[in-house]
């Protein structure tokens, strides 16, 4: 246990929560916090941005925009969606993978299974 400024304790991120027996690792992950957490805002308001490429898409193709004026925005949508899965592939890694190597075990195993089927997902785009 951590002691805050006010004198409250706040569990530590080796503590055990209730129920957890002494040699468990109770991380982030397993209280429902994802890699992406600490970024969310700004993932969203990337995401929005995004999103307005795309209705940008919509339009143009209602205005009937030059066929290579819409393919050009194709390709910088796909850009930004791509940078935006490999921040969110980093992220992962960095939190979700990183809480499974801690407690080891088959848990370590099936994160590296799903992150490298992730990977080849996105390398398939």
């Amino acid at each position: 246990m951590t002691t805050t400024e006010a004198g409250a304790t706040a569990p530590s991120e080796s503590t055990p929560d209730a129920g957890d027996t002494a040699d468990t690792v109770v991380t982030d992950h397993d209280r429902g916090v994802h890699g992406y957490h600490k970024q969310k805002d700004e993932h969203l308001k990337r995401l929005r941005r995004i999103e307005g490429q795309i209705r940008g898409l919509q339009r143009m193709v209602d205005e009937d925009v030059y066929c290579i004026d819409i393919l050009t925005q194709v390709s910088a949508s796909t850009k930004a969606l791509q940078s935006f899965a490999l921040q969110l592939l980093e992220e992962h890694l960095r939190h979700c993978v990183a809480d499974a190597a801690l407690k080891g075990g088959d848990e370590i195993d099936a994160k590296i299974d799903e992150a490298t089927k992730a990977i080849g997902r996105l390398l398939r785009t």
